[in-house]
């Protein structure tokens, strides 16, 4: 592994909490800071954020460089992400940086061209408590937990959720509606590792939540590039003499 400090960039829209004042009471600096917030006590990391509305979305060529895993939180504002910077950090992902997508960040174009599919879901929003089963108990991202995590207030969503079999399932979701949902999901493209997680509706401030963050923290420490070697393809030499 690296021994260097995993490079996190936490990315987020922040435009609710600039047209819409429960939004800016729940996360009175942005999303991003709240989540930032809760990955910087742990020293294994250099946390650095970025938004929509910054030159490049605060995504230049040069941030994704220095950045090991790229956290994702988007939702009114999806379709003002350019297509040049969707398909820059696309190239990165699969080159070896990690994501950890969360929340409504399912619907991004980044999410959706990783995935290759709709990644449409059920919805509603009525308050109702969310309980997170822990569903992998052995898996890093569960380092930590308890059995279960329990929300008083979240957003549903249900099944289906339109993905790809995730390679592992950590987490599973209960709504007290009725509906459950894969709430925590890995998935490898190229050499990059991506986590998604499901909490974290704009109203409600879910990203203060100890466990919660503590689940980020693990998303983030998975998905960081484990220094393994650069695939080379093409026309290859061969290794021992032929005839």
């Amino acid at each position: 592994m690296n021994n260097h400090p995993i490079r996190v960039t936490v990315w987020n829209e922040y435009r609710h909490e600039k047209v819409d004042d429960l939004v800016r009471q729940c996360y009175p600096a942005g999303i991003h800071e709240a989540i930032a917030e809760g990955l910087r006590p742990n020293q294994a990391f250099v946390v650095r954020t970025a938004t929509l509305d910054e030159p490049e979305h605060g995504l230049t060529a040069d941030v994704l460089a220095n950045t090991d895993v790229l956290v994702w939180w988007g939702h009114m504002a999806h379709g003002d992400v350019k297509d040049e910077i969707v398909e820059r950090v696309h190239a990165r992902v699969m080159a070896g940086m990690g994501m950890v997508v969360l929340h409504s960040g399912h619907f991004s174009k980044i999410f959706k061209k990783l995935m290759g599919t709709s990644c449409d879901l059920k919805w509603r929003e009525a308050g109702e408590n969310e309980r997170i089963w822990v569903v992998n108990p052995g898996h890093q991202i569960a380092q930590g937990l308890p059995e279960h995590i329990d929300l008083d207030e979240e957003e549903m969503y249900g099944e289906h959720f339109d993905i790809p079999a995730p390679d592992e399932l950590v987490f599973v979701s209960w709504f007290k509606g009725g509906e459950v949902f894969r709430s925590g999901c890995t998935f490898t493209r190229g050499n990059g590792r991506i986590f998604y997680f499901r909490p974290g509706h704009e109203t409600y401030q879910t990203y203060f939540n100890p466990l919660v963050r503590q689940v980020i923290s693990n998303g983030v420490s998975w998905a960081a590039p484990i220094g393994g070697p650069s695939p080379v393809r093409g026309n290859a030499k061969p290794l021992e003499k032929l005839g």
